[in-house]
């Protein structure tokens, strides 16, 4: 059972007022807040254990080592990989797409190669592959949702052909909350040889994920949605892609030796990490991951399922709100249009003044946007911290917006 009282104690900025209100934080999707643990943590390493890592052979070096190092096995345990040397470490998920594409995907891809994706993939799932569009005539092949928001993960697996090289798939829409069965595409993948790569940006905060069970090939995760500092990440990389990438970035640590004439490279994952790193942020991020394993996963998928559920109800009486993306099991993500011409931007600013932060826009889903017929959603989206009071808090402003627009 979470004890939500002791979780918000736990997270200093909910205590504070915006615009004279209880601040009413729904805007977990973008970037979540941090808990004092993290803080601390920040500010210990800045303050008293601060320096560069891998290059010295000094006490603070050391211990910064130490820690820094660290984190790739907690991000391992968080994420139920057995062999930590398979986490790259990263500023965060565009950072661990991008990798791939040019590490791995653009060495071996060709004009007329496909790229399968959803319609739902936020555009640091969707922009790196353009690359290989426009520079290596790679086409990208899309699959639509159902009328709910729902992903068919047959559609996916149908659409697969002999061209394609490559499945890149959300886990979880930060438009729609709506969750993929991944270890479903995965298992068809592998049976047709196509590798898996998976965003996780946002299912990895909000449900027990285990990747020696799903079987993907690529998956990557962001530090600041997960309750740590911004410029934070990972991506885990099966052992024989890495043996088939070439380093994205060339600079300290991923080498061996440099000479005028040639260099020799670092073994994996030090490989692909150049230059560097964010030191304090990927301790912070080791942090967060503690915390949120120390409150439990299933704890806290089980007590969002609840508060989605609840939202969901109170959303439904609205009948003038459109709710997009309405699958029974979606996680508590809500983007929503209102009736007439109140726009997205303006809702929210009429949201803010009561004290309730959503986002507004096309949330970097271009494509979903298109699909859904709609130029800008407002989007709610909770966290481990959230209650049922606040979502009675986002219905009563948006009584208010409607009734003000209305």
């Amino acid at each position: 059972m979470l004890d939500i009282e002791k979780i918000r104690a736990d997270f200093p900025i909910l205590a504070r007022e915006v615009n004279g209100k209880p601040l009413v934080y729904l805007d977990n999707g973008a970037s979540a807040q941090k808990p004092q643990v993290v803080i601390d943590a920040i500010t210990t390493a800045y303050s008293h254990e601060y320096a560069n890592v891998h290059r010295g052979l000094h006490y603070l070096s050391n211990l910064a080592t130490e820690k820094y190092e660290s984190v790739r096995g907690t991000i391992a345990r968080f994420l139920g990989v057995a062999d930590e040397t398979q986490i790259v470490l990263n500023s965060g998920t565009t950072e661990g797409i991008n990798m791939v594409a040019y590490g791995w995907a653009m060495p071996r891809m060709e004009a007329g190669d496909e790229i399968l994706l959803s319609v739902m993939e936020h555009h640091a799932n969707i922009v790196p592959w353009h690359f290989l569009r426009e520079r290596q005539g790679v086409a990208l092949k899309w699959v639509d949702v159902d009328s709910r928001g729902h992903l068919d993960p047959q559609k996916i697996i149908d659409a697969i052909t002999p061209k394609t090289k490559l499945i890149a798939i959300t886990h979880l829409s930060n438009v729609l909350g709506t969750k993929v069965d991944v270890k479903a595409i995965c298992d068809a993948a592998r049976e047709k040889g196509v590798p898996v790569l998976i965003d996780g940006s946002q299912a990895a905060v909000h449900m027990p994920v285990d990747l020696d069970d799903i079987g993907c090939d690529f998956y990557a995760i962001t530090g600041h949605k997960l309750y740590g500092p911004s410029g934070s990440g990972a991506i885990f990389v099966k052992k024989e892609r890495l043996a088939e990438m070439r380093p994205f970035m060339g600079g300290g640590d991923m080498i061996r030796d440099v000479s005028k004439d040639e260099v020799t490279y670092n073994d994996p994952p030090m490989k692909f990490e150049a230059g560097t790193p964010g030191i304090v942020q990927t301790i912070g991020l080791g942090v967060a991951l503690d915390y949120m394993m120390g409150v439990g996963m299933t704890t806290i998928a089980q007590y969002e399922d609840d508060l989605s559920r609840y939202a969901q109800t109170r959303l439904s009486g609205l009948n003038w709100l459109s709710v997009q993306g309405t699958t029974p099991d979606k996680a508590a993500i809500f983007s929503f249009t209102m009736e007439g011409a109140a726009h997205a931007h303006d809702i929210s600013t009429i949201l803010d003044k009561k004290g309730v932060a959503v986002r507004a826009g096309h949330h970097c889903a271009g494509p979903l946007m298109d699909h859904l017929g709609v130029t800008a959603t407002c989007r709610a989206s909770f966290a481990m911290y959230n209650t049922r009071a606040e979502v009675d808090s986002l219905i009563d402003a948006l009584e208010l917006a409607h009734e003000l627009f209305g």
